[in-house]
């Protein structure tokens, strides 16, 4: 029995996230079908972490067990041939038996790209959320290193959150222009439900003049979730890289 490690680049806008769930279109799912067409065995795959429905992932790693006689190097081709178009496995190489995607985990980085306009442009709309104009870049860009530190992230996520405690570190956090936006670079020791996705709602409505700069650090003290800003759509948030 081997251990394989993969990682995997994929478009989520036509899946309900990452996580299996019966009768849906999901990533784990994908995979898991491709693993059992490319080398016959019916596995679990475990990722690094769990996206939502719509989010997009650069480079997500994940392991399953084999006992296929591929050469580990070369499993990642022989799953393309059974993947659609939207999710591809970039490299495949075989790990030590006690390494585990998700629980090994020392930090992770995701990018929240968005654009102003007055309207929808169709071809940069799959990958970026639009937000209406005006906003901004400087006033949003001056709250960031706000968030940079150890907090109680309590006010920063979903209902829906799991975790035994809400408190995590921000490493680094950036707001940068690119080509047709700007792009939100967030790198933690972990995040919570939704928690980028609000903290990006959140920078959006100060660049948007809804929420004074100077108040972020009473936002991030309250662990008040009502004072903090919106949870951003979906589809602008990509997982960028994961550190072990």
């Amino acid at each position: 029995m081997k251990r394989i490690k993969i990682i995997i680049q994929f478009l989520g806008t036509n899946y309900s996230g990452w996580q299996f769930q019966p009768g849906l279109k999901t990533v784990q799912g994908e995979i898991q079908n491709a693993i059992f067409s490319a080398l016959g065995e019916k596995v679990e795959v475990f990722s690094s972490g769990r996206t939502d429905a719509g989010v997009h992932a650069y480079a997500m790693p994940a392991h399953f067990d084999t006992n296929t006689k591929i050469q580990p190097n070369n499993i990642f081709k022989a799953l393309n041939s059974y993947l659609p178009d939207d999710i591809r496995v970039l490299s495949s190489e075989e790990v030590n038996e006690h390494f585990h995607a998700r629980f090994d985990v020392k930090e992770k980085t995701y990018e929240y790209h968005f654009y102003a306009n007055i309207m929808r442009l169709p071809l940069i709309d799959a990958t970026k959320t639009r937000i209406p104009t005006p906003f901004d870049f400087d006033l949003a860009k001056s709250v960031c290193p706000y968030f940079v530190g150890t907090h109680d992230w309590k006010g920063f996520c979903s209902s829906g959150n799991s975790t035994a405690t809400t408190v995590r570190t921000i490493k680094k956090m950036t707001l940068s222009k690119e080509k047709d936006g700007f792009v939100l670079s967030v790198t933690g020791d972990g995040f919570l439900y939704n928690m980028v996705r609000i903290i990006a709602g959140t920078i959006i409505e100060v660049g948007q003049g809804k929420i004074a700069p100077e108040k972020i650090p009473e936002i991030i003290k309250s662990c008040d979730r009502s004072l903090a800003g919106k949870t951003a759509e979906p589809r602008g948030l990509v997982l960028k890289s994961v550190k072990y």
